[in-house]
């Protein structure tokens, strides 16, 4: 398809919430209307307005006064994939899982979309790649406060989440060291540990356990008493939600069977607590942010970095550049097929620059 065959567009958001992306919506909506006179359709809820036919057209008013917001104007949801969506549930709560892809061409069709513009993480590109077999044509944007996506240096709402967790470890030291405790923080990161890592780097952090690094808790015990002995009466800890013990598992907080990740983790620094407090005798307390990482107003950068996406992506449609992914590698906006980054996550690798940071400084790693 070229430019010339273009007529409308859709726009959707999908997987979990973040600052930033009203920026990319705004970015890509308002130059495709001012610059090519295209139509604009937002998809209300991610991929469950595409499979329930829940589209509205979008005029400059809905997407202007939007760059500052935090959340999705759209809409969003992380239990739509056409491939296995609920649709029923039995009298005990079970999902009565369908492939419903047919209903999700069927409706794109009738709106007539010429492609759509899809702004999400792993699991948002993963569902993408499917439909893309089906004749749907995708130009995707990056976006997950995890920073995991593969074949991308950074995504938006990555900066803001950083930001928001150095404000509450920052918060935490303060009691930490009033109460001479050891403080442990727990952040999102299922698999991946770059938010983790990034915040306890800026807060100073002692201890950073992360997923792709499996603890030894006698060493993160090791690690608050030798503080102790040296006349530093507290430990602040920052953990990811994903991180385990070596020969362990994962902390599982629920499980949410109508959802392509029904794994939801959650609770290890409630464990880590426990644990430290009865190896060492040191008052530990533990804190979950939470959802408080997605959200408010995304910070300079990400409002900067959504807009270079969102335009970038306007340009890959004005080529005919479809079934891609924007991509930011060393400092460049560049591109890359949806295919490579599907069902596949960028970890921290164990040699990475800020991993030989901490261990310099002497943060412990749990290892």
């Amino acid at each position: 398809m070229s430019k010339s065959e273009i007529k409308r567009i859709g726009i959707l958001t999908g997987g979990g919430d973040c600052p930033g992306l009203n920026a990319v919506i705004r970015a890509v909506a308002k130059t495709i209307m001012l610059d090519e006179g295209w139509e604009v359709w937002g998809i209300e809820d991610g991929f469950l307005g595409l499979i329930r036919n829940r589209l509205r057209r979008l005029e400059i008013e809905d997407v202007s006064n939007i760059l500052q917001l935090g959340g999705t104007v759209l809409g969003t949801s992380n239990k739509a994939d056409p491939t296995r969506f609920a649709v029923r549930y039995e009298d005990d709560g079970t999902p009565v899982l369908q492939d419903v892809t047919s209903r999700v061409v069927e409706h794109v069709a009738e709106r007539a979309l010429d492609a759509i513009v899809v702004i999400g993480g792993d699991g948002t590109m993963s569902c993408a790649a499917g439909l893309i077999e089906h004749g749907i044509r995708f130009v995707g944007i990056p976006k997950t406060i995890d920073n995991d996506l593969m074949q991308t240096e950074i995504t938006f709402g990555f900066m803001t989440a950083v930001q928001t967790a150095t404000d509450a470890l920052d918060r935490i030291h303060t009691t930490a060291s009033s109460h001479h405790r050891v403080m442990i923080v727990e952040m999102m990161g299922r698999n991946a540990g770059w938010l983790t890592l990034h915040a306890g780097i800026a807060s100073g952090a002692d201890v950073i356990l992360i997923p792709e690094i499996p603890f030894d808790l006698d060493k993160v015990c090791d690690a608050c008493v030798r503080r102790s002995k040296r006349g530093k009466a507290f430990t602040i800890i920052a953990v990811s939600e994903g991180a385990k013990p070596i020969g362990g598992e994962q902390v599982v907080d629920r499980v949410v069977h109508d959802s392509p990740d029904p794994i939801r983790l959650g609770g290890v620094s409630e464990v880590l607590s426990a644990e430290i407090s009865k190896r060492t005798h040191i008052e530990s307390r533990a804190t979950i942010l939470g959802h408080i990482q997605r959200g408010g107003t995304p910070c300079a950068a990400d409002r900067v970095l959504a807009t270079e996406f969102g335009l970038a992506a306007a340009r890959m449609l004005r080529k005919g550049k479809f079934d891609r992914l924007v991509t930011y590698e060393n400092g460049l906006i560049n591109d890359c097929p949806i295919a490579e980054v599907a069902n596949q996550q960028r970890l921290v690798p164990p040699k990475h620059r800020l991993i030989m940071a901490a261990r310099s400084l002497g943060v412990s790693l749990g290892d």
